[in-house]
């Protein structure tokens, strides 16, 4: 059996704690501990120490708890067997931690469910060595930095949702503005964790949580973001979500060619919406606003509402400024002089009423003084005054002589 003379560890990173691999030991060896370093000795489950930096030997005149681990004294020499472990005492700062799926969340704001991921990282910091150990004793020979920071990682995650939901919560403030808030957020939980960490006779150092987003591709937060930047908009510009519905409203019903006069509008809105008496005022004087400053007109050739600045009718396509206009002989109804029928009253446009040439029988109007075909003269003189006379008529109106 060989028997240890020194035992100690040169410190290797990313390691926490490390186990001798030799448990033979007596009365003459020598413990060494570094400066970053403590040891702790057990045997049967009895812990020993913690023995802190420096040159140890372990004798029962300078440590007397080990007197009931000494056997019969051999050689000057009392053989022992006890499991040296080395807890490394140097801060860990680079452990990272985060959601590995979203925490589905209530935004208390908007009153929508949002996925929240948040991501940090935390330093692992042994406090009490002796708590350590024999909480986590018998699991490994070597606790590495990894090996803790999955064996912790539950504790720092439920603790993590459970503060994010419970500070929006709260103090009610959106998802989308937690980032103004981490470092409040950081301390709360970090806080909690401390506690939950007392157990195992760790500690945290600089606990952080670097980012709380959501996901960007999720539908219900595309659509918060879409109804944010609207209002946004309207912000800006100056009017409100039932306003914006109302001009829709109105520009539609504009649009519509059964519509007619737009104060049908304003009845249509009061109808539709159905906000009560004073936004259906509102509505109404919007409408009357629309009504007289709207510039409009009436195409001459098929009497519908047009663009007041249309040079031609977007329905018929005839000219709207040209003065090509007449009067209906039946109703007085103004309309275009190329209509074949009066669009009031549906009386036959005296002015293309058509009749024959007497000569050649090719078709002319009343209007034609001479025949397209033949050059006939189709106007009838007096042959008093030689002033024309219409068709039929049997007295001059100028001189009264008879027509033959």
């Amino acid at each position: 059996m060989r028997i240890i003379d020194v035992v100690q560890w040169d410190t290797m990173p990313g390691i926490f704690a490390w186990r001798y691999p030799e448990n033979e030991l007596n009365t003459k060896t020598q413990l060494i501990v570094r400066e970053d370093q403590e040891a702790v000795l057990f045997n049967s489950g009895q812990a020993f120490g913690p023995f802190g930096p420096g040159r140890h030997v372990l004798n029962t005149s300078n440590y007397p708890v080990l007197t009931s681990l000494v056997k019969t004294v051999t050689g000057g020499r009392s053989p022992f067997s006890a499991e040296v472990w080395f807890v490394s005492k140097a801060f860990k700062l680079d452990i990272k931690w985060g959601t590995g799926t979203p925490i589905q969340v209530e935004d208390p704001k908007y009153h929508i469910m949002l996925p929240v991921r948040a991501f940090g990282q935390y330093g692992l910091v042994v406090k009490d060595t002796s708590k350590f150990l024999i909480k986590m004793m018998g699991m490994v020979p070597t606790f590495s930095e990894q090996v803790l920071a999955n064996y912790f990682k539950g504790i720092v995650l439920t603790v993590s949702k459970s503060m994010i939901a419970k500070y929006l919560v709260e103090n009610g403030i959106s998802i989308l503005q937690m980032s103004v808030y981490l470092q409040e957020i950081s301390d709360g939980i970090e806080a909690r964790v401390l506690n939950e960490l007392e157990d195992y006779g760790m500690s945290l150092v600089n606990f952080t949580v670097n980012s709380i987003s959501t996901d960007e591709e999720n539908p219900a937060v595309i659509q918060l973001r879409n109804a944010l930047s609207k209002k946004a908009e309207m912000d800006i510009i100056g009017y409100t979500y039932k306003e914006e519905r109302s001009f829709d409203t109105v520009e539609a019903a504009a649009a519509n060619e059964g519509s007619g006069n737009i104060m049908n509008v304003g009845t249509g809105l009061g109808m539709g919406v159905a906000l009560g008496g004073h936004v259906g005022n509102m509505m109404n004087n919007l409408a009357d606003n629309i009504s007289v400053s709207s510039n409009s007109k009436t195409c001459p050739a098929c009497n519908k509402s047009i663009d007041g600045n249309s040079m031609f009718c977007p329905h018929c396509g005839k000219s709207t400024t040209k003065d090509d206009n007449t009067v209906c002989s039946k109703c007085g109804n103004k309309m275009n002089a190329d209509c074949k029928f009066c669009p009031s009253c549906g009386a036959p446009n005296a002015k293309l009423s058509s009749t024959k040439c007497p000569v050649c029988n090719a078709v002319v109007t009343k209007e034609m003084k001479f025949c397209g075909s033949c050059g006939t003269v189709l106007v009838k003189k007096c042959p008093n005054c030689n002033s024309e006379v219409s068709d039929g008529s049997k007295f001059c109106n100028e001189c009264g002589t008879q027509i033959k």
